[in-house]
């Protein structure tokens, strides 16, 4: 009766969030707000003309992250926002995208790259990017329009390709006892159900897609760095990489950190080393400075009583295209 119980908890988190779209269990108090507006914030310089700091960190999706009481906005919708406003400043004449992502769901990773070529052909504007602790697969994706893409020397970077993740219960649920009757108009109308295995066929279907959504990220990677053939036999493996094997394999233009990267994109710019450097935020901080990348009194994290997000762990419960490294997630 004991592994019973225990075998039931497990599938009820697992099943859960296929059937009701959610990300994990969440019971927050005093849940962060979208409704205070994005303020600009000098963190240095005194100049007229601005660098701004925009952080990209976490799962990229265009999903909110929902709690109890109230949402957070999504990594494209937040991005999106300091994008738009920046665009109406004439003073901003240079972009820092500080990247900490281990990438995100296919569209997600697509949008943000659209939004940053867009933003960048809209005003002429220089961009860099600085990668901190992972930007691998979507986080990397994302950096792909700057002018430079800078790393920490101990970055992970890479993971240049395509995840397709099918949770599967049917042994929880045999074990359980539980069944899941289907009627469908089409035999591959429910491809991909976590209920019964792939067939042979569907796997085919599934590793086409998946390829397809690789050729794209590479040809990406070809139109915007200078890689030749035998470095981009290496990239396609979709393997990660330390700083200095991307360097070689020129997916970076460079080694160093923020405020690094922060010279660069001023002197790319043609500014001034007084230009100010700026960032937009929901609540002002005391003693703010470059590395803090919050925008809300919370700090960047989720205030929770209980927090129980599946996501954090595995990244997506639901079956879907990522450009995402996730290790731990199963496969061969």
């Amino acid at each position: 009766m004991r592994m019973q119980r225990v075998l039931f908890i497990v599938i009820s988190l697992v099943i859960a969030p296929l059937f009701t779209g959610c990300g994990g269990l969440h019971v927050n108090i005093g849940a962060e707000s979208r409704k205070e507006p994005l303020k600009e914030i000098t963190l240095e310089g005194k100049g007229k003309e601005k660098i701004l700091v925009i952080p990209i960190r976490g799962f990229l999706s265009d999903a909110p992250d929902k709690g109890l009481l109230s949402d957070r906005p999504s990594v494209v919708e937040e991005v999106v926002s300091q994008l738009r406003k920046a665009e109406r400043d004439e003073q901003i004449k240079a972009v820092l995208l500080e990247i900490n992502s281990y990438g995100g769901s296919t569209t997600a990773s697509d949008i943000l790259y659209h939004e940053i070529m867009g933003y960048k052909e809209r005003t002429k504007n220089k961009i860099v990017a600085v990668l901190m602790d992972v930007a691998t697969s979507g986080g990397y994706y994302i950096a792909l329009p700057a002018d430079l893409i800078m790393a920490h020397p101990t970055t992970i970077t890479g993971s240049v390709g395509v995840i397709f993740i099918v949770p599967k219960v049917k042994g929880l649920m045999d074990k359980l006892g539980l069944g899941v009757e289907v009627s469908k108009s089409g035999m591959e109308k429910d491809m991909a159900s976590p209920f019964r295995p792939s067939t042979p066929e569907e796997q085919k279907i599934f590793q086409e897609l998946t390829n397809k959504m690789a050729t794209k990220f590479l040809g990406l990677v070809v139109k915007h760095r200078a890689v030749d053939q035998r470095a981009l036999a290496s990239i396609s493996a979709a393997r990660i990489y330390l700083a200095e094997e991307a360097l070689q394999l020129k997916l970076i233009d460079s080694i160093g950190y923020l405020n690094n990267g922060i010279h660069e994109a001023g002197s790319l710019a043609g500014l001034s080393k007084d230009a100010r450097v700026v960032v937009y935020r929901r609540a002002e901080y005391p003693n703010d400075n470059i590395y803090n990348t919050s925008m809300s009194g919370f700090n960047g994290a989720r205030r929770s009583l209980i927090d129980l997000n599946l996501p954090e762990i595995i990244p997506s419960l639901t079956p879907g295209f990522y450009y995402l490294w996730a290790p731990g997630a199963g496969g061969n």
